[in-house]
């Protein structure tokens, strides 16, 4: 193969998270099948709850990640699939009407395009922008429940759809970010949408069921019933939180706060078999200091059951709560938390499993599967699936000015319609 049609077939995703910075470098050959490349991974220090609050940091760590991500698979990379959340992303519905004037008021593709754009005829604050739209339903003459309304006939038009919004400073800053780092944004994707592609299977989809991607500084949802999103929301709390409460609540280090949460961590203190003494050494010459798993437990229990109760609310709230078969999906670096699966399943009261990234067919298969690479693995997986052709040089950049949003907004209605063509 030579060299120009490898990298026409390389996808390449960024997690900018408020813990760390993924990079996965992928390819897809002509059956379909996905390759993971190359990994990096970097520690994060200039995101807050997944917001951007300082540049040098963030395109420090973007480097390093993707510098390693390049090492791996032997590729350099020139563009990349961007994740975003943060407590400003937004979700609401929307609907739409037009006539079809065609020619034996045949339904064509464009006038799809038309009714969705239509749908985006919404009041939006200022300071925030449309990242995705994505289609319900359509209704035609009256007939609802159609997911394909493209070669039939009709006279009127209507459709119900999602909309996703996000800070419009928030996108610039990470679009500036990525430049600053020596690398052009192909795409921005909301990280729980992402995440979807990588660890939930079409029958849960279609079944229903919430995905909880559980990060550093928020707690991504998405329920989706009936193959397409109901519901999405961003909580501000994620496994951060979980590590300082440790840390405080012990008197520890924050290094010693997160090891004790990756090594003797449990979610669930009533199961608990044995209630072990954890030693940790002291601060500065102090004597060394004794901690029961049981006590360690209780921390990390309060927190937890916070993030989960929010879950429910959220879950309530989107309406779908009587229609989620295949109950929550928990995926991100907090649900590797031993215990998190059945306190879960009961304080949601729902069945509940950890979401392992799968669909991967060669190259470093192993090294991400967990929890922590979802985000990565499925911006990857996202971008091969609504890219007509997939590559590692495509370009969607911001210049000066707010040109970078201007053709962000652009290409929106060619994403509205991979999205149709997906649903």
């Amino acid at each position: 193969m030579k060299e120009e049609q490898m990298e026409d077939r390389i996808v390449v995703g960024l997690d900018i998270g408020t813990t760390k910075v993924c990079a996965v470098v992928a390819s897809i050959d002509s059956s379909r099948k996905v390759n993971i490349l190359g990994i990096g991974k970097a520690p994060s220090e200039g995101l807050n709850r997944g917001v951007v609050v300082n540049i040098d940091k963030t395109v420090n760590a973007i480097r390093t990640a993707i510098e390693q991500a390049q090492l791996a698979s032997g590729i350099e990379v020139r563009s990349v699939n961007v994740g975003i959340a943060g407590d400003h992303i937004r979700s609401m519905r929307s609907k739409g009407v037009i006539t079809i004037t065609n020619k034996d008021s045949e339904i064509l593709a464009k006038d799809v395009d038309r009714l969705l754009m239509d749908c985006q005829q919404i009041m939006l604050p200022t300071d925030q922008q449309i990242l995705h739209v994505i289609p319900q339903e359509f209704i035609v003459d009256g007939q609802d429940g159609i997911s394909d309304p493209v070669g039939m006939s009709g006279v009127r038009m209507e459709a119900d759809v999602h909309i996703i919004t996000g800070l419009v400073s928030a996108t610039k800053n990470m679009y500036r970010c990525v430049e600053r780092a020596g690398y052009q944004v192909q795409d921005v994707i909301l990280e729980p949408l992402a995440s979807s592609y990588a660890v939930l299977e079409p029958a849960e989809k279609e079944a229903g069921v919430v995905l909880v991607d559980i990060g550093g500084g928020t707690t991504d949802l998405v329920v989706f019933q009936d193959n397409t999103i109901r519901h999405a929301q961003v909580i501000a709390i994620g496994g951060q939180k979980v590590t300082d409460d440790i840390r405080i609540g012990l008197s520890v280090l924050e290094e010693q706060a997160h090891r004790l949460k990756h090594n003797h961590g449990h979610a669930y203190a009533d199961l608990i078999e044995e209630d072990e003494i954890i030693t940790v050494p002291g601060i500065a010459g102090r004597p060394p200091k004794e901690i029961k798993k049981s006590i360690l437990a209780q921390i990390i229990q309060a927190r937890v059951e916070e993030i989960l109760e929010i879950v429910a609310i959220e879950i309530k709230r989107s309406g779908y709560s009587n229609e989620l078969s295949a109950g929550v999906v928990l995926t991100g670096g907090g649900s590797l938390v031993e215990g998190i699966v059945p306190l879960a399943q009961e304080i949601l009261g729902m069945d509940a499993k950890i979401g392992l990234p799968t669909g991967l067919t060669g190259g470093l298969v192993d090294e991400v599967r967990s929890p922590i690479y979802s985000t990565g693995v499925g911006l990857v997986m996202h971008a091969l699936e609504n890219q007509q052709s997939p590559s590692a040089g495509g370009r969607l950049s911001e210049p000066e000015g707010d040109t970078g949003t201007e053709k962000f907004m652009k290409t929106l209605a060619d994403r509205m319609k991979k999205w149709f063509d997906e649903f």
